[in-house]
């Protein structure tokens, strides 16, 4: 199984919660909703169902999944929100109890747990592992060099501060191209794999 990271990213990097004003205002972030003017239904409504379809799983940190599991069990009936509802889910959490588990198919995982639960799931056949959004845990995954691919959806706007994705750590990890495409609201959709190491 491939572990797939799945953000929308602002130009300089931010890839605090996209969605809706409140969402997620760590740190004094004032910009809630600030992906919502450049979503393009026909260029990147594919590309994510795409994702999910291709998908066996999705692992969350705690707050992307209460964020979630909030959300869409109420849109039931709906193609995208069904698959989200009966897909299998991993937690991330060092608070929430087997009992919080309130998202149909969800399972929770110890952070202790996390690289060998992880390391577990790349070595077994199947669909991807998407991690949408939970950039504290996306981070600890690309630490550890336990990510296959990255999709991002690299918005046209500056946001001067919030959460980020990528470690900095100094450590370089190359990377190559895969796909690039353009929406209509500027939105670079791009896909990136770990470079393979080049020939001495």
């Amino acid at each position: 199984m491939r572990i797939v990271l799945s953000d929308f990213m602002s130009l300089d990097g931010v890839v605090q919660a996209p969605g809706g004003e409140k969402e997620d205002t760590d740190g004094g972030f004032a910009h809630g909703g600030w992906s919502m003017r450049y979503f393009d239904p026909e260029s990147m409504g594919p590309v994510i169902d795409e994702a999910l379809s291709a998908s066996e799983a999705l692992l969350f940190g705690r707050r992307t999944w209460q964020g979630m599991a909030a959300a869409w069990p109420e849109r039931a009936g709906d193609p995208f929100a069904d698959r989200m509802n009966e897909i299998t889910k991993y937690v991330v959490s060092g608070t929430l109890s087997a009992s919080d588990l309130s998202w149909h198919n969800s399972n929770l995982v110890r952070p202790g747990d996390l690289l060998d639960t992880v390391a577990g799931l790349r070595a077994k056949q199947g669909g991807d592992v998407q991690v949408m959004g939970s950039p504290s845990l996306a981070r600890t995954l690309i630490e550890n060099d336990l990510v296959d691919e990255y999709r991002l959806l690299i918005e046209p706007v500056l946001l001067g501060g919030g959460k980020r994705l990528f470690p900095e750590d100094g450590q370089a990890r190359p990377l190559e191209l895969v796909s690039a495409t353009t929406a209509a609201t500027g939105v670079q959709i791009c896909v990136f794999r770990p470079a393979s190491p080049r020939p001495a």
